[in-house]
């Protein structure tokens, strides 16, 4: 997630930090840096230059002039900044106070807009909220079946009928009214391009069932374009806010530093991956920190909260302290650091790691093979891996499609976890692992 500007700016500033105090020419030079490295990244030119010019103001003032650290300090002030071009306060859904509220998704076809409907609704029942997902893009035929898969996955129900978008959007209303559902969704049609149609259709169910919010929902890997669609909606029907999808695939970040100042409306909510849980708000304080490689603890331990079961959890614990970490037990902390996200995603989240680390391509396949190693022992032998001898060990090859030395390595690291868990358990600091030793 934005690996190009977030390379960019850790070189940026780690030469500031090998400077003390910092003349006017040393803003300058850190300024033109910083503006080559937004306008890579696809940024918006004015969005640039607005950001350059609070910055270099900022930074030539009393606040870093009298710093103990002006290299910090600078870092500080372009931090802030980040965090305001982004949009600032994170933005929030409009809830009716008289129920159903109803948040109107539009876009163009191929932006996941469909996908980002069952997503919100995913989030809203988190939220305990009781969605009501509308099939109201008749233009395209998979829309409607595609939204009932989804819907049937995150057991929320699904309204449509073969009418008109207007009228399905209105009988969705009576269907929420009637069944005690108090979010409606209404996904609606795309086209590949902007056009007169598309504009008068959506204008139609927006005058109709008058949506509290009004979403727009963009590709981030687009870049400008996304930024120029964001303009053309809100100028057509009038837009509340913004879902980037595909956050995750976006190495420079361009639509994400661009949208809120170009087009005045914040983005609310962000698509981090393929999975109907890789969704989440957008925070701007959050999101700037990760450019800048500091990380985003709040979001890891809101992720961890909601992927770890809290008496498994404490089960888990006492385990630990007894110095009782089975295969079984690493079987289920592993699987419940899957649900969390994709693990290159949680190692961007994690402050103070080097940039080597953050880089460091993750093999996902390697915790499957893990997985399906353990799952092809017997109760005995994920209990007790003493006794897995070498015709155990060939069994259990064959049995997870892997080899010998898979199980063999598997073995010597769920050692080194065991060990490294008596130790914590006993109060002391675990050894770590020399790499090649």
């Amino acid at each position: 997630m934005f690996d190009a500007l977030s390379d960019r700016f850790d070189g940026i500033f780690k030469r500031l930090r090998g400077r003390g105090r910092l003349s006017d020419k040393d803003v300058d030079e850190v300024a033109r840096e910083i503006r080559v490295a937004l306008l890579e990244a696809d940024v918006n030119v004015s969005v640039v230059k607005s950001f350059i010019n609070r910055v270099k103001e900022r930074a030539r003032g009393a606040e870093v002039a009298k710093s103990l650290s002006p290299a910090q300090q600078v870092i500080k002030i372009v931090h802030e900044e980040l965090v305001t071009t982004l949009g600032g306060e994170t933005g929030k859904l409009t809830m009716s106070s008289k129920p159903p509220t109803v948040v109107m998704l539009a876009g163009l076809q191929g932006s996941g807009k469909t996908t980002a409907a069952g997503k919100l609704a995913r989030h809203l029942v988190a939220d305990g909220r009781k969605p009501l997902l509308v099939a109201a893009d008749l233009q395209r035929p998979a829309a409607v079946e595609q939204l009932r898969v989804l819907g049937k996955r995150i057991d929320v129900p699904v309204f449509s009928e073969p009418t008109d978008p207007v009228k399905v959007a209105r009988g969705a209303l009576k269907e929420a009214d009637r069944t005690g559902r108090n979010v409606v969704i209404l996904d609606t049609a795309g086209r590949l391009q902007i056009d007169d149609a598309l504009m008068g259709e959506l204008r139609r169910v927006r005058d109709k069932v008058g949506p509290h919010d009004t979403l727009l929902v963009v590709d981030a890997m687009t870049g400008q374009e996304a930024v120029n669609v964001a303009e053309a909606f809100d100028d057509a029907i009038g837009l509340d806010g913004v879902i980037l999808t595909k956050i995750d695939g976006d190495a420079r970040g361009g639509a994400a530093l661009s949208v809120k100042e170009v087009v005045g409306k914040p983005i609310l909510f962000a698509g981090t991956g393929e999975k109907l849980d890789d969704f989440e708000p957008f925070h701007p304080d959050r999101m700037a920190s990760r450019i800048l490689g500091m990380g985003d603890m709040l979001t890891l331990i809101e992720k961890a909260e909601a992927a770890f079961d809290e008496e498994e959890a404490v089960k888990a614990e006492k385990k630990l302290r007894k110095g009782q970490f089975t295969l079984e037990d690493f079987l289920d902390q592993m699987q419940q650091v899957r649900k969390m996200g994709p693990l290159q995603n949680l190692v961007g989240m994690m402050p103070g790691l080097p940039k080597e680390a953050r880089d460091a391509e993750l093999d996902e396949s390697q915790l499957g093979r893990i997985e399906a190693i353990i799952r092809s022992m017997t109760p005995e032998e994920r209990r007790n891996p003493a006794v897995i001898n070498g015709s155990r060990r060939l069994r259990i090859a064959r049995g997870s499609g892997t080899s010998t030395q898979d199980v063999n390595g598997m073995l010597k690291q769920f050692k080194m976890v065991q060990q490294m868990m008596r130790s914590v358990a006993k109060g002391k600091m675990p050894r770590l692992p020399v790499p090649g030793r």
